[in-house]
């Protein structure tokens, strides 16, 4: 019997309990940041944060937001993608990352993009061997304050 389902979080209690497991990719963040971020970007960015859950628990979590650029055209952009450390190599990303997939090509988008930290190693042998994405650009960042 499949106990896995995937389920789009609305409400601040429901986003909230997503934390724990988002927390292990975004380190920097605490509960109320986290909340306020995912918020205001789910009213401002269009975001959509989803969990995978495993028999009631949350095994990951995944945040992305439709976009248009002249360089991608129309594409889902994942900003988050997160499995609990202690419930890796499960298939839960795989099984979430297919998701967006499905979710971007029913909505009409045309490809999905993210990028990933160079230290990440592991999640690049994922994203180009198992998922089947390519490399294509460096992303690069300025801090302004």
């Amino acid at each position: 019997m499949e106990t896995l389902t995937i389920k789009e979080l609305q409400s601040a209690s429901e986003i909230i309990k997503a934390f724990p497991v988002m927390k292990q990719l975004r380190t920097h963040l605490n509960e109320d940041t986290f909340l306020e971020l995912v918020l205001e970007a789910k009213v401002k960015d269009r975001y959509k944060i989803f969990a995978l859950i495993d028999e009631g628990e949350i095994v990951a979590v995944t945040g992305f937001k439709p976009m248009i650029t002249l360089y991608y055209g129309k594409f889902v952009w994942v900003c988050d993608l997160v499995t609990d450390t202690n419930k890796r190599s499960k298939g839960y990303g795989e099984k979430l990352l297919t998701y967006v997939h499905e979710w971007a090509k029913k909505n009409n988008y045309e490809s999905v993009a993210l990028s990933s930290g160079l230290h990440r190693a592991d999640a690049h042998r994922f994203y180009e061997n198992k998922m089947d994405y390519d490399k294509v650009s460096y992303v690069f960042k300025a801090n302004l304050k």
